[in-house]
Protein backbone atom coordinates (compact mmCIF):
# COMPACT_ATOMS: atom_id res chain seq x y z
CA UNK A 1 0.00 0.00 0.00
CA UNK A 2 1.46 3.33 -0.80
CA UNK A 3 -1.77 5.65 0.50
CA UNK A 4 -3.62 6.40 3.61
CA UNK A 5 -7.19 7.62 4.12
CA UNK A 6 -7.92 9.52 6.58
CA UNK A 7 -10.84 11.30 7.61
CA UNK A 8 -12.00 13.92 10.66
CA UNK A 9 -14.27 12.85 13.38
CA UNK A 10 -17.98 14.18 13.02
CA UNK A 11 -19.25 17.22 14.50
CA UNK A 12 -18.75 17.59 18.50
CA UNK A 13 -19.90 19.88 21.37
CA UNK A 14 -18.03 22.66 20.12
CA UNK A 15 -20.05 24.84 22.85
CA UNK A 16 -17.33 23.14 25.53
CA UNK A 17 -14.67 24.47 27.68
CA UNK A 18 -12.63 22.05 28.47
CA UNK A 19 -11.93 18.80 26.52
CA UNK A 20 -14.22 16.48 28.67
CA UNK A 21 -17.43 18.62 27.50
CA UNK A 22 -16.46 18.59 23.65
CA UNK A 23 -15.09 15.27 23.59
CA UNK A 24 -18.45 13.64 22.27
CA UNK A 25 -20.09 13.82 18.93
CA UNK A 26 -23.78 15.40 18.69
CA UNK A 27 -26.78 13.77 17.21
CA UNK A 28 -25.39 15.15 14.11
CA UNK A 29 -21.88 13.76 14.65
CA UNK A 30 -23.41 10.20 14.48
CA UNK A 31 -25.39 10.92 11.40
CA UNK A 32 -22.24 12.51 9.50
CA UNK A 33 -20.29 8.77 10.69
CA UNK A 34 -23.08 6.64 9.33
CA UNK A 35 -23.46 8.32 6.00
CA UNK A 36 -19.98 8.09 4.90
CA UNK A 37 -19.89 4.34 6.22
CA UNK A 38 -22.97 3.91 3.85
CA UNK A 39 -20.82 6.13 1.30
CA UNK A 40 -18.51 3.05 1.39
CA UNK A 41 -20.63 0.77 0.93
CA UNK A 42 -22.21 2.00 -1.92
CA UNK A 43 -19.19 2.68 -4.11
CA UNK A 44 -17.40 -0.38 -3.31
CA UNK A 45 -14.63 1.15 -1.41
CA UNK A 46 -12.66 -1.61 0.87
CA UNK A 47 -10.52 -1.41 3.30
CA UNK A 48 -8.83 -4.33 5.55
CA UNK A 49 -8.89 -1.93 9.00
CA UNK A 50 -9.90 1.23 10.76
CA UNK A 51 -7.27 3.14 13.20
CA UNK A 52 -8.57 5.85 15.23
CA UNK A 53 -6.91 7.71 18.07
CA UNK A 54 -8.01 6.99 21.57
CA UNK A 55 -10.51 9.89 22.45
CA UNK A 56 -14.34 9.61 22.33
CA UNK A 57 -14.82 11.61 19.34
CA UNK A 58 -12.45 9.69 17.22
CA UNK A 59 -13.81 6.10 18.17
CA UNK A 60 -17.31 6.90 18.16
CA UNK A 61 -16.98 7.93 14.70
CA UNK A 62 -15.20 4.89 13.69
CA UNK A 63 -18.05 2.81 15.13
CA UNK A 64 -19.94 4.88 13.34
CA UNK A 65 -18.16 4.53 9.72
CA UNK A 66 -17.08 0.96 10.57
CA UNK A 67 -20.53 -0.75 8.35
CA UNK A 68 -17.99 -3.39 7.42
CA UNK A 69 -17.11 -5.27 11.19
CA UNK A 70 -13.52 -4.50 10.01
CA UNK A 71 -10.75 -5.06 12.82
CA UNK A 72 -10.44 -1.66 14.57
CA UNK A 73 -7.15 -0.41 16.48
CA UNK A 74 -7.08 2.99 18.57
CA UNK A 75 -3.59 4.50 18.59
CA UNK A 76 -3.06 7.39 20.89
CA UNK A 77 -0.71 8.94 18.05
CA UNK A 78 -3.37 9.91 15.99
CA UNK A 79 -5.40 12.19 19.24
CA UNK A 80 -5.52 15.70 18.73
CA UNK A 81 -3.27 18.19 19.95
CA UNK A 82 -4.02 19.23 23.96
CA UNK A 83 -6.18 22.16 22.39
CA UNK A 84 -7.78 23.11 25.69
CA UNK A 85 -4.93 23.17 27.57
CA UNK A 86 -3.21 25.30 25.15
CA UNK A 87 -6.14 27.49 25.16
CA UNK A 88 -6.14 28.11 29.07
CA UNK A 89 -2.67 28.10 29.09
CA UNK A 90 -3.07 31.33 26.55
CA UNK A 91 -5.34 32.89 28.48
CA UNK A 92 -3.97 32.72 31.87
CA UNK A 93 -0.17 33.87 30.56
CA UNK A 94 -1.28 36.37 28.26
CA UNK A 95 -4.47 37.20 28.78
CA UNK A 96 -6.28 35.89 25.44
CA UNK A 97 -9.59 34.41 26.48
CA UNK A 98 -11.24 31.73 24.65
CA UNK A 99 -13.10 32.26 21.13
CA UNK A 100 -16.83 32.93 20.90
CA UNK A 101 -16.92 33.48 17.39
CA UNK A 102 -15.21 31.67 14.08
CA UNK A 103 -12.97 34.91 13.46
CA UNK A 104 -11.56 34.70 17.32
CA UNK A 105 -10.81 31.40 16.81
CA UNK A 106 -8.93 32.10 13.45
CA UNK A 107 -6.75 34.31 15.54
CA UNK A 108 -6.32 32.59 18.70
CA UNK A 109 -5.10 29.60 16.53
CA UNK A 110 -2.99 31.36 15.53
CA UNK A 111 -1.49 32.71 18.24
CA UNK A 112 -1.63 29.39 19.79
CA UNK A 113 0.67 27.91 17.38
CA UNK A 114 3.38 30.76 17.60
CA UNK A 115 3.36 30.96 21.05
CA UNK A 116 3.31 26.59 21.01
CA UNK A 117 6.43 26.50 18.90
CA UNK A 118 8.37 29.11 21.36
CA UNK A 119 7.58 27.45 24.37
CA UNK A 120 5.46 30.64 25.45
CA UNK A 121 2.47 28.54 26.20
CA UNK A 122 2.59 25.23 27.45
CA UNK A 123 0.49 21.73 26.96
CA UNK A 124 0.57 19.11 30.67
CA UNK A 125 0.46 16.83 27.39
CA UNK A 126 3.11 17.61 25.03
CA UNK A 127 5.48 20.27 23.19
CA UNK A 128 5.26 21.74 19.68
CA UNK A 129 7.79 19.22 18.52
CA UNK A 130 6.60 15.83 20.19
CA UNK A 131 3.25 16.31 18.56
CA UNK A 132 4.75 16.86 15.39
CA UNK A 133 6.89 14.00 15.19
CA UNK A 134 4.24 11.49 16.26
CA UNK A 135 1.61 12.62 14.00
CA UNK A 136 3.79 11.84 10.58
CA UNK A 137 5.24 8.93 12.71
CA UNK A 138 2.26 7.14 12.58
CA UNK A 139 1.10 8.31 9.27
CA UNK A 140 4.52 6.90 7.66
CA UNK A 141 4.21 3.99 9.40
CA UNK A 142 0.31 3.01 8.21
CA UNK A 143 0.84 4.10 4.77
CA UNK A 144 3.92 1.52 4.29
CA UNK A 145 1.46 -1.19 5.24
CA UNK A 146 0.41 -4.21 3.14
CA UNK A 147 -3.08 -3.47 3.95
CA UNK A 148 -5.61 -1.13 3.38
CA UNK A 149 -6.21 1.40 5.95
CA UNK A 150 -9.03 4.04 6.82
CA UNK A 151 -8.01 6.47 9.92
CA UNK A 152 -10.22 9.03 12.12
CA UNK A 153 -8.24 11.51 13.61
CA UNK A 154 -8.80 14.90 14.15
CA UNK A 155 -8.50 18.97 12.37
CA UNK A 156 -5.07 19.72 14.26
CA UNK A 157 -3.41 16.25 13.05
CA UNK A 158 -4.68 16.58 9.76
CA UNK A 159 -4.07 20.49 9.07
CA UNK A 160 -0.90 19.97 10.69
CA UNK A 161 0.64 17.37 8.59
CA UNK A 162 -0.36 19.09 5.41
CA UNK A 163 1.16 21.85 7.01
CA UNK A 164 4.54 20.05 7.91
CA UNK A 165 4.32 18.01 4.92
CA UNK A 166 4.11 21.01 2.31
CA UNK A 167 6.01 23.47 4.67
CA UNK A 168 3.18 25.61 4.82
CA UNK A 169 4.34 28.54 7.02
CA UNK A 170 2.66 29.13 10.66
CA UNK A 171 0.66 32.08 9.78
CA UNK A 172 -1.24 30.30 7.01
CA UNK A 173 -2.01 27.00 8.35
CA UNK A 174 -4.94 28.20 9.92
CA UNK A 175 -6.51 28.52 6.76
CA UNK A 176 -5.83 24.69 6.72
CA UNK A 177 -7.39 24.46 10.26
CA UNK A 178 -10.73 26.17 8.84
CA UNK A 179 -10.88 24.13 6.32
CA UNK A 180 -11.53 20.48 7.54
CA UNK A 181 -14.82 19.94 7.40
CA UNK A 182 -16.54 17.00 10.06
CA UNK A 183 -15.41 13.52 8.36
CA UNK A 184 -14.19 14.96 5.16
CA UNK A 185 -11.69 12.97 3.43
CA UNK A 186 -8.08 13.21 2.98
CA UNK A 187 -5.50 11.01 1.43
CA UNK A 188 -1.54 11.00 2.05
CA UNK A 189 0.65 8.69 -0.54
CA UNK A 190 4.08 7.99 -1.61
CA UNK A 191 5.45 9.44 -4.48
CA UNK A 192 8.47 9.60 -5.79
CA UNK A 193 9.52 8.04 -2.30
CA UNK A 194 8.19 11.01 -0.44
CA UNK A 195 4.79 11.16 1.70
CA UNK A 196 3.10 14.04 0.11
CA UNK A 197 -0.83 14.92 0.36
CA UNK A 198 -3.05 14.03 -2.52
CA UNK A 199 -6.52 14.98 -1.28
CA UNK A 200 -7.60 17.57 0.87
CA UNK A 201 -11.48 17.97 2.37
CA UNK A 202 -14.09 15.86 0.07
CA UNK A 203 -17.13 15.54 1.54
CA UNK A 204 -18.77 12.88 -1.00
CA UNK A 205 -21.36 11.44 1.37
CA UNK A 206 -22.31 15.61 1.80
CA UNK A 207 -22.58 17.04 -1.48
CA UNK A 208 -25.78 16.57 -2.47
CA UNK A 209 -28.81 19.31 -1.61
CA UNK A 210 -30.18 17.63 0.71
CA UNK A 211 -27.60 17.29 3.03
CA UNK A 212 -26.20 20.42 2.44
CA UNK A 213 -26.82 21.48 5.84
CA UNK A 214 -24.43 18.81 6.91
CA UNK A 215 -21.70 19.84 6.11
CA UNK A 216 -20.05 21.88 9.11
CA UNK A 217 -17.10 22.80 10.36
CA UNK A 218 -17.57 23.83 13.91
Amino acid sequence: MTYLTMIRHGQANSDAKDEQGYDMLTSLGHQQAKWFGEHLLQTGASFDKIYSGTLRRQIETAQGVNQFDLPHIKDSRLNEFDYFGLAHSLQDRHAIPLPATQEEFSAQIKTILHHWKLGKISSPIENFETFHVRIVEVVKELVQSDEKILVVSSTGVIASLFGELLEIELDHRVKLFLAVAHTSVHRFEVLSGLLSPTLFGATPHLDSPEREHARTFV
